[in-house]
């Protein structure tokens, strides 16, 4: 029976830290700029399969593939903010929430089938992999997934500490939490807007590659995970980053254990009863307030 309940917590934890990173990325852009990025799916999908052509195609370490797919996200994100965010923010403000959904929902099938018609649709093997396993005691841990949690854990610390120790840092929780007061206090707010859809973009990339030596590398690798994050986000309160960290650790636990006890089917339905219930009875999530924004 341990061996069953550590087998489920070590799948918990993993599948927890893939979220987080995912929805750290989501819950970012949110909180700082009221926006829902519908192509952050396809930036996670991109910067998985950077990785695999870094590492394959052109014979570098895997290293340089994590940083192929760190650049590669956060390009996406800058790309992302010139041609289509910084258009709409000079337009009516009030419709910005609308438009750029749909302009990134554009943006994320077009991507996709980019990434469809240059690597094809048979899965491929992510090549950042680690085999075998560690003993600890009693318990056997696999290498790859402790692989995972401690990538996942270091982008955490940076992130956090690039929002709670830098300049860029507190322009961004200024933005958050008042635009136009940090505004007026000397912020650049669209260079803001930027430097968060680069991060975003960063943290999406690292999160392909991750999610795809879990699995395979396919053009709707990031589908799953973002339709996660974004319910994560919701039960935790959108723009709301430490909430999002916990709901996703939470919900995964969650998730693996329902699959243990009633089977994979109902893993994803389990989440959507929280959400529900979440939407009921916190409108604005566990750790959300209602209409404040928090980073």
């Amino acid at each position: 029976m341990t061996d069953v309940l550590m087998a489920i917590l070590v799948a918990g934890f993993t599948s927890g830290a893939l979220y987080a990173l995912a929805t750290v990325g989501l819950s970012l852009v949110w909180g700082s700029m009221g926006m829902l990025n519908m192509a952050h799916a396809a930036m996670l999908t991109l910067g998985g399969y950077v990785a695999f052509t870094v590492i394959t195609s052109l014979g570098l370490p895997i290293a340089l593939g994590f940083a192929g797919a760190i650049v590669a996200g956060a390009v996406a994100g800058a790309i992302l903010y010139f041609a289509i965010v910084r258009n709409l923010l000079k337009n009516d403000k009030s419709t910005f929430e609308a438009n750029v959904m749909i302009a990134t929902v554009g943006i994320g099938i077009a991507l996709e089938n980019a990434i469809l018609l240059t690597y094809g649709g048979q899965p491929l093997k992510q090549p950042v992999s680690i085999a075998g396993t560690f003993r600890l005691g009693p318990l056997t841990l696999p290498w790859q997934n402790l692989m995972i949690i401690a990538v996942v854990v270091v982008m955490m610390v940076v992130v956090s500490l690039a929002l709670g120790r830098t300049r860029m840092g507190r322009a961004i929780r200024a933005t958050a939490q008042n635009r136009d007061a940090a505004q007026l206090m000397g912020v650049a707010v669209n260079r803001v807007y930027l430097q968060v859809l680069m991060l975003s973009g960063a943290l999406a990339g690292i999160c392909g590659v991750m999610v795809s030596s879990m699995t395979q590398l396919s053009p709707p690798l990031g589908n799953d995970p973002m339709l996660k994050a974004f319910i994560m986000c919701v039960v935790a309160g959108l723009g709301n980053l430490p909430g999002a960290v916990a709901a996703a650790l939470g919900l995964a636990l969650l998730e693996s254990f329902v699959q243990y006890a009633l089977g994979a089917r109902w893993g994803f339905p389990s989440l959507l009863f929280v959400v529900i219930a979440v939407l009921i009875w916190r409108p604005s999530g566990l750790f959300g307030r209602a209409e404040i924004r928090r980073m």
